[in-house]
């Protein structure tokens, strides 16, 4: 049972580890891709049967990466037959722990296999070939589990019972990430976003942007729901281009469309490898920006794990396609700022899903931004 007596407070009465029961029909999961991958982990540990749907978008996305691993731990999980939803968890199936070498950065992966690992058999063990964000050790250990973790490294035992918390969550890294980069891009500008999330593996974009001179100051630094948070003061900063560390990466997978962005508006060269993961997200990332750059009038070279952008240009008008990807039909919400003419952007609904009130913020922050 969950109660809602803010807009901004949940309450949720839990019904302890074994608790759960057989949902009346599909779960749609919607555009949530981390929804997804996270709840087929604790799924696969259920007496019952249950099925995931998504939508469009959704419904294209990988998901062998999460049910072969499930698989290794006795879960019986059924995907169409090129590994993409719908996902039929068949119930009853005894886990054992596994210590898994995952051989993709995703810390949807490693948290789905933790998840499971909680209705394991034994202990179950995650090492990454990159770390990744933290955020499910960091809550499991609020919530009472008893977890060892390091960058890359995570380990639990099964049968353990999670006691309730009270939880502050975080202002959302990558929702604040439009807004760093519009100031750092946009003349005259200087924003104030408050306590946000700073979890060092999420921020990634933080650094690459700080290297290309981007001005951007930590202020009033805490800690909410065991995740250090704090002030980001930003000023607009002439960018220049650069080598984006692959090492940066996997800290910053949902912020690359604004990158790209920021990249266009920087001087010279900037040069993304490493990150073909962007072709699996909720769209191909790295195509979808690309061509949506270059109908604005910027250079960029493609390659299969990145894209050069060739900063600098003025940009022009034009129609976007998002392809149904929120954080693409942001990102040239940004970029429509820079051009004298008009961006249209196709397909936004699923902006609302992601950032509810996008419109309305970037409105109020002085973007022009209007409804078609």
């Amino acid at each position: 049972r969950m109660e809602t007596p803010s807009p901004s407070r949940r309450v949720v009465h839990g019904v302890g580890i074994d608790g759960l029961q057989a949902p009346q029909g599909e779960l749609d999961c919607g555009n949530a891709g981390t929804g997804m991958r996270l709840i087929a982990g604790v799924l696969a540990g259920q007496a019952f049967d249950s099925v995931l749907i998504g939508d469009e978008s959704l419904s294209r996305r990988p998901m062998r990466r999460v049910t072969g691993p499930l698989a290794q731990m006795g879960a019986r999980i059924d995907t169409q037959a090129d590994g993409t939803p719908p996902l039929h968890v068949h119930g009853g199936q005894p886990l054992k722990g596994i210590a898994f070498a995952s051989p993709v950065a995703s810390a949807q992966v490693k948290s789905a296999v933790l998840l499971a690992g909680l209705y394991a058999d034994g202990e179950t063990s995650v090492v990454e070939p990159h770390p990744t964000r933290d955020y499910t050790e960091r809550m499991l250990a609020a919530f009472g589990v008893e977890i060892e973790y390091s960058p890359g490294k995570a380990r639990l035992r099964g049968g353990q019972r999670l006691r309730a918390t009270d939880i502050v969550v975080p202002a959302d890294f990558s929702s604040a990430a439009f807004f760093l980069v519009a100031a750092s891009i946009i003349p005259g500008s200087e924003l104030r976003l408050q306590q946000v999330g700073l979890n060092p593996r999420r921020t990634g974009l933080l650094h690459a942007l700080r290297l290309m001179g981007a001005d951007i100051t930590e202020e009033n630094p805490a800690e909410q729901g065991g995740e250090p948070v704090a002030d980001l003061l930003v000023r607009h900063a002439p960018l220049k281009g650069a080598r984006i560390p692959e090492a940066l990466v996997p800290d910053m997978i949902d912020e690359f469309p604004a990158l790209f962005v920021a990249a266009a508006a920087a001087e010279g060269q900037t040069v993304v490898t490493g990150a073909a993961e962007l072709r699996v997200k909720e769209s191909d990332r790295l195509a979808a920006m690309a061509t949506g750059l270059r109908t604005l009038g910027v250079q960029v070279d493609e390659t299969e794990d990145g894209a050069t952008i060739h900063g600098g240009a003025v940009l022009g008008s034009g129609t976007i396609e998002s392809h149904g990807d929120h954080r693409i039909a942001m990102a040239f919400a940004i970029a429509g700022q820079l051009t004298d003419g008009e961006v249209r952007i196709n397909d936004v609904a699923n902006v609302a899903t992601s950032f509810p009130g996008f419109d309305s913020l970037a409105g109020g922050a002085g973007f022009g931004l209007t409804a078609a």
